[in-house]
């Protein structure tokens, strides 16, 4: 409890708000549009579409926790996406990110890899007529092509490149 007799609510009141209201910056009509047009078309990233609805509530007075509760997010993400977007702009709503691992080989080591797997095992001399996974990354490893024993997961894409049509490339063997 506060001394001398003042309450809470008045040191509260006199300190002033804590923060003004969050609003995005100035739009024009061009960007409003553009903001609309990304929401009403809803294709490309869900990241964007809901970006753009929060910074469309902003510019329309909607204040932080009314955006955060139809967004379905926090205060803060709200606030950070209003912040971006009046930094710096429309770059800010787009996500940056890149998913997934990174890849494992570089492109001459599955150059290699795909040379030995599509070559008759009789041509490097080991002891049997066809590759199996496990013998061509065993091979493989024997080779110098990978040190690890992760050389699978290229030889089963080559397998996989073998099966499909000859105009056709397995989508991880480029």
């Amino acid at each position: 409890m506060p001394q001398s007799g003042l309450s809470w609510r008045v040191l509260i009141a006199e300190t002033g708000p804590v923060t003004d209201r969050l609003r995005v910056r100035e739009i024009d009509d061009d960007e409003g549009q553009r903001l609309v047009r990304i929401i009403r078309r809803g294709i490309g990233s869900v990241v964007t579409w809901r970006r753009a609805q929060m910074v469309l509530l902003s510019a329309q007075g909607m204040d932080v926790p009314a955006i955060a509760k139809v967004a379905f997010t926090s205060e803060d993400r709200v606030r950070d996406v209003i912040r971006n977007f009046s930094a710096d702009g429309f770059g800010s709503l787009y996500p940056k990110h890149k998913g997934g691992r990174p890849p494992k080989f570089t492109l001459p080591q599955r150059r290699e890899i795909k040379k030995i797997a599509k070559a008759k095992p009789a041509e490097y001399d080991p002891p049997f007529s066809t590759w199996s996974l496990a013998k061509l990354a065993d091979f493989l490893v024997a080779e110098g092509v990978d040190r690890r024993q992760s050389a699978t997961r290229a030889c089963a894409c080559c397998s996989a490149e073998r099966r499909q049509s000859p105009g056709r490339a397995a989508p991880n063997c480029r």
